[in-house]
């Protein structure tokens, strides 16, 4: 008779490290999650080009990017944003080129762009698990010229940390 309450707090046991085990390895976005973190990297990147105050979109990303790089980092690799605005998006739908998917380092990855003319905002940004929730580790824009392969109007930038990157500030 004892034997079964024994297995039965076993199974419970094995399903609730099976249900922890699932809680601890993020899950995709979904589509709509995936538009409000693009949209909200992105605002907060327009933000700081417009204002030169990097410090948000600084405090935004994730533990290893902030262990190895300051605010001063981000402003040098946006510097040909700045002044520019790409808050267009706001109101517009994300284009996915790919679907999200999370990489062999543990890294949400998203890529796509807005259907914005003259010219198109593309990106491709990386997101890692940083203090409970998922934070950018790279951030990748790059707004072209629809009409032409490049141009001198184009404006390409990229902030990225090596998720095992050491601890120096540059």
């Amino acid at each position: 008779m004892m034997r079964r309450p024994i297995s039965l707090s076993i199974a419970v046991t094995v399903a609730l490290m099976g249900f922890a085990a699932r809680a601890q390895s993020p899950a995709l976005p979904t589509p709509k999650v995936e538009e409000v973190m693009v949209k909200v990297a992105l605002l907060t990147l327009n933000d700081a080009n417009l204002t030169g105050n990097y410090d948000v979109l600084y405090a935004k990303m994730a533990r290893p990017f902030r262990e190895r790089y300051s605010s001063g980092t981000l402003k040098q690799a946006f510097r040909t944003f700045a002044g520019h605005h790409i808050d267009a998006i706001a109101g517009m739908p994300i284009v996915a080129t790919e679907d999200p998917e999370i990489n062999d380092n543990g890294a949400l990855l998203l890529r796509g762009y807005f259907d914005t003319t003259p010219s198109r905002l593309s990106y491709e940004l990386d997101y890692a698990v940083s203090e409970g929730e998922w934070k950018l580790i790279t951030i990748d824009v790059k707004v072209r010229s629809i009409q032409t392969e490049a141009s001198a109007t184009d404006l390409i930038a990229r902030a990225a940390a090596d998720v095992a990157g050491g601890s120096a500030k540059k």
